[in-house]
């Protein structure tokens, strides 16, 4: 096998000789043509360029890659090719590669946007998801509006469906999590409060906790993961398969038969779920409470129920409430607007977890903020 090598000759007549030899295949070490590409930049720049392959070998896409870059550069300073002296097979390639222009702004480029382009691109695109998130909001509360006037269709297997699968499908995990969350708050909570002889306060710290914030943002964040990112999978899938098309076409409101149950499904169980959530994260919190505490079980427990109030139960269960319509929203818009690949679907489904996350986060911010002034 012959190393690769190319050169230039200039003819005298303004023609610019490129010679190959060698052998041009992959995976050899190839030369770059920048000797031939520096030539066409310089002045004068000759009037046209030729090729002589008489020395040339073997040779495969790394030749053609090569001529690529050539006929390119050949075009950006006006110089004509003359491709009568290479092979007919590498002919014929680079015509057929440039019998189609290429379409402006097809090719990929590694230029960034200034910062101050990519805020505003940034807040554009928040601004449009708020707008159709609004929107779609709008499209919901009309649907539910029907269902609730018996004038929706739907399937009632598929409310039952999809009840079962935000609520009982959900507990190992809700489960798992909620009692580790409230072993922990217990844990910190025992090695600094009795710095100060108070570490039966403890009991206070992980009922307030869980009941008022933690689960209801723990479970929400765990249903926005499975059960936000299942909705809108479920619904990119069937956009992608034409289904959704098809229902429409039937004369089947979309938002009625796929959207609606699901989002009853959800506002319906997150309440639930929170409530079970708290349980068991006092539970966990217990457990550590006993071994690390000089304290009874009965003690413990009435230390809870003297912390958590009425207000604290229901402030807990209504912003369990509002993360649920806020994920099943997240999950449902983003299945609803996924484009027609399987790419979409995939985009789909992430930007219904990270939506529904941030307007968990959000909302948790407005409404401890809400709590406060009135005093809850």
């Amino acid at each position: 096998m012959t190393a690769a090598a190319i050169s230039t000759d200039d003819t005298g007549a303004g023609t610019l000789r490129v010679v190959f030899s060698g052998d041009w295949l992959l995976g050899q070490g190839l030369p770059g043509p920048d000797p031939v590409l520096d030539r066409m930049r310089q002045s004068p720049k000759p009037a046209s360029v030729a090729f002589d392959t008489a020395s040339l070998g073997e040779w495969d896409t790394g030749l053609i890659t090569t001529l690529l870059l050539i006929h390119r550069s050949a075009e950006a300073n006006g110089v004509s090719l003359d491709g009568s002296g290479l092979p007919e097979g590498a002919r014929k390639l680079i015509e057929l590669a440039f019998a189609v222009k290429e379409r402006e702004g097809a090719r990929r480029t590694d230029e960034r946007p200034p910062f101050l382009e990519q805020v505003g691109t940034g807040a554009v695109e928040v601004y449009e998801a708020g707008k159709d998130l609004l929107t779609f909001l709008g499209e919901t509360l009309l649907s539910v509006k029907r269902f609730f006037t018996g004038r929706a269709t739907y399937l009632r297997s598929d409310v039952a469906l999809h009840v079962e699968e935000a609520g009982a499908g959900a507990l190992p995990i809700v489960s798992l999590i909620s009692f580790l969350i409230g072993m922990i708050f217990a844990f910190v909570g025992v090695m600094q409060l009795q710095m100060f002889g108070a570490g039966i306060f403890t009991a206070n710290l992980v009922a307030l906790a869980m009941v008022r914030e933690m689960a209801p943002i723990m479970t929400a964040i765990i249903m926005a993961g499975r059960t936000g990112a299942a909705y809108a999978a479920q619904i990119g899938t069937m956009k992608v398969n034409e289904e959704v098309d098809a229902l429409t076409t039937l004369g089947i409101n979309p938002i009625d038969f796929l959207v609606t149950p699901r989002v009853l499904a959800l506002i319906l169980m997150l309440p639930l779920l929170s409530a079970y959530s708290s349980l068991m994260g006092i539970l966990g919190g217990m457990v550590v409470g006993l071994i690390m505490l000089d304290v009874s079980l009965v003690q413990y427990v009435q230390q809870t129920i003297s912390a958590v109030g009425l207000n604290s139960v229901f402030g807990g269960l209504f912003k369990a409430l509002v993360y649920g319509i806020l994920v099943a929203l997240a999950g449902c818009q983003q299945g609803m607007a996924c484009g027609n690949s399987a790419m979409a679907v995939g985009q789909s489904t992430t930007k219904a977890v990270v939506m529904g996350i941030v307007l968990i986060v959000v909302s948790a911010s407005v409404l401890t903020v809400i709590y406060i002034n009135l005093g809850i």
